[in-house]
């Protein structure tokens, strides 16, 4: 068929013969019956695990809100540190005080001395805070009106389901649509789930690693590389999406069979770009403190995180196996919760294993749970730590996959209660997220 035929296939011609005109009050007529607009076919396989997610988080949001208002502990504490006038004032507060300040004010590097040997020996400055995510919360309040708050919470909100959508299209990969749709859904119920749809960066980075980690499945590799470059400027963990991407590529490149399918160009692309992000933003704190190290340093000095092999893991594992609490950060129940989560990784990791995920899901799963438990830091955060490690959602939500509807229903209800407390609460009010 001609381009031609193809015009005069268009023509309008059910108007008076001969005209070409349509008959009165016809668009009116049709806008109408357009309404609601058409789902793209491509968007239709994400509206079940989308609206899982939602409903889901929804939930757990309302028994948090319900469980803050009976308490109304956060009406007493900082407005910096876990308090507020209102019970929703909490989801900016602690690490999302420091976002707010990077929307509304930029950086102003600079590592100043406090002085002693004790736990903080330098003065905790934003630039520890990646630029991504204050970014885009300053483009939005710009560009809609709303306040830097408002404009937080969307771009964590619009994140945390492109991310669930990120997740469904990884496990779909796997283990089929099904599967996927009940991994969207665990991701909303997870253990440190509260911080998807508060002022924090771990929504948008998922976002950018679960479709990452599409794009190398599928041998996109331009796309992969500039979307692990993109994560690079959210946060310090991007290290491992990226170094999870560059294996990939080498494997890639290093097999003839997968060199000649996906040839050199894209492997080696993605290879160079993806650190670009993460590099730059550290040389730039080093240059504009005048220390090229300064970014370590403020993390070490300033918030008492550093990669330390697991010595404070152990110490933390060890003083709880016997009920104490003699160590650093000390919070008695997001510790154990925590604790709980630390001893169902190897499970986690082995059923995760046996369903033989692509290279680059076993690589970055794995880096991200060792850069964890081999780190200095908040023992009760561990929970939100691995968030990011949604593989692991791979051999439970294809479990949970085969049981009927009723059951799954009655599932996500209990566990979408549930995660008011164990997951929104508990680090938001019983620790610091």
């Amino acid at each position: 068929m001609t381009a031609m035929d193809t015009a005069a296939d268009d023509t309008v011609t059910d108007g008076p013969a001969g005209t070409g005109e349509r008959p009165a009050g016809e668009s009116t007529a049709r806008s109408w019956r357009s309404w609601p607009p058409t789902v793209p076919v491509g968007a239709r396989p994400y509206l079940v695990p989308l609206a899982l997610y939602g409903v889901t988080k929804l939930v757990g949001l309302g028994v948090f809100a319900s469980l803050l208002t009976y308490a109304g502990d956060f009406r007493g504490k900082n407005p910096r540190f876990g308090g507020g006038a209102h019970w929703w004032d909490v989801l900016g507060t602690w690490d999302g005080w420091w976002y707010l300040q990077v929307a509304e004010h930029g950086y102003s590097p600079a590592l100043v001395r406090l002085g002693g040997d004790g736990l903080f020996t330098v003065q905790q400055n934003s630039v520890a805070f990646f630029p991504l995510y204050p970014a885009l919360i300053r483009m939005v309040s710009e560009s809609t009106g709303l306040g830097l708050y408002g404009s937080a919470i969307l771009v964590s909100v619009v994140s945390s389901f492109i991310a669930a959508a990120g997740i469904y299209a990884v496990i779909s990969l796997i283990a089929g649509a099904r599967a996927g749709t009940v991994a969207a859904g665990l991701w909303a119920v997870a253990p440190g789930a509260g911080v998807e749809w508060a002022v924090y960066s771990e929504s948008l980075f998922v976002a950018l690693a679960a479709w990452t980690c599409y794009a190398v499945m599928k041998g996109r590799w331009v796309a992969a590389g500039l979307l692990a470059f993109t994560a690079g400027l959210n946060r310090p963990t991007s290290a491992v999406l990226i170094g999870a991407v560059g294996l990939a590529a080498l494997v890639t490149l290093a097999r003839p069979a997968s060199r000649r399918e996906h040839g050199i160009r894209g492997p080696v692309y993605a290879m160079l770009v993806a650190p670009l992000g993460l590099l730059s933003y550290i040389a730039w704190v080093g240059w504009s403190t005048g220390e090229a190290t300064a970014y370590f340093t403020l993390q070490r000095e300033g918030w008492a995180h550093f990669f330390d092999y697991g010595a404070y893991t152990w110490d933390v594992l060890r003083n709880l196996a016997v009920g104490r609490g003699d160590y650093p950060f000390a919070f008695s129940t997001p510790d154990l919760l925590s604790l709980q989560l630390v001893l169902a990784l190897p499970f986690l990791i082995a059923l995760m294993l046996r369903k033989k995920p692509p290279l680059v899901l076993v690589a970055y799963t794995l880096a991200t749970i060792i850069t964890v438990l081999g780190t200095q830091q908040m023992f009760g955060n561990t929970m939100r730590y691995l968030l990011p490690a949604f593989p692991l959602l791979l051999a439970p939500a294809a479990a949970l996959s085969r049981l009927k509807l009723p059951t799954l229903a009655v599932f996500f209800t209990t566990a979408a209660i549930a995660s008011g407390w164990y997951a929104h609460y508990v680090i938001f009010e019983l620790g610091v997220p």
